[in-house]
């Protein structure tokens, strides 16, 4: 299980927990002074991705073990992670963006894993994530982005991956391992999970994770057991 030995830096964009004086649209528009890039946001678009960072303070919005954050780099983006608490990709450290079209919410956003993750419905070359399962056809006045959140976080427990069709999977492998040997597929799911605490996923600030929001550092154990007596947690790492 992934032990106190890292912390969250906070970032020009706080998560979910809103700073005192300090509105939604006000940190977006921040993140928007950080970009040169993108093209004009239309009105509605903008207005739309306000209401949907602001919807998901409901407690039922945001799901238990992910964080999100507008990206310093881009109005149309998001920076978020995921904690995978049970099944076969336990203790998973997940780090994805959410990257939003001109147009939104006419078409849906992309989700793309920063992390590598043996999963089928994540290419294994560029992390990109499949939202067909849940979401064919995009239904713009239907579909909210806490829609997409639950899916995300349900693609890695067993009735979501029970499901899968070949035709949605990015992954093939994947999806042929889970469907005709679930020993391998576990034991692969696992490595996975393994490989996304170390040093190099969680503290690695180069390329595609350079701007990302939601970042790592390490702790030293007299560190890590003053963050747990402030949360009245005692420690096992120095025993």
């Amino acid at each position: 299980m992934l032990s106190a030995v890292g912390s969250l830096v906070p970032s020009p964009t706080v998560d979910l927990g809103l700073a005192k004086g300090r509105s939604v649209s006000t940190k977006i528009a921040q993140a928007a002074d950080s970009t040169h890039s993108e093209g004009s946001i239309s009105p509605a678009t903008r207005a739309a991705l306000n209401f949907q960072y602001a919807s998901l303070r409901n407690i039922n919005h945001c799901p238990t073990g992910m964080y999100i954050t507008p990206s310093v780099e881009s109005t149309l983006m998001w920076d978020a992670v995921l904690f995978v608490h049970k099944g076969y990709y336990q203790d998973s450290v997940l780090k994805f963006t959410i990257t939003f079209p001109n147009d939104y919410p006419e078409r849906p956003p992309t989700v793309r894993f920063l992390t590598d993750i043996f999963h089928p419905l994540v290419d294994h070359r560029t992390g990109a994530c499949s939202l067909a399962p849940r979401f064919r056809p995009w239904r713009p006045k239907e579909h909210q982005i806490h829609h997409i959140l639950h899916f995300i976080k349900s693609s890695f427990k067993e009735p979501t991956l029970d499901k899968l069709h070949e035709e949605d999977v990015l992954n093939k492998e994947a999806f042929k391992l889970y469907r005709d040997n679930r020993t391998s597929f576990a034991t692969l799911a696992k490595q996975s999970a393994e490989l996304s605490q170390s040093p190099s996923a969680l503290y690695d600030t180069s390329g595609s994770r350079k701007n990302h929001s939601l970042r790592f550092t390490p702790l030293k154990p007299d560190e890590v057991d003053e963050v747990l007596g402030a949360l009245s947690i005692h420690s096992e790492v120095s025993k």
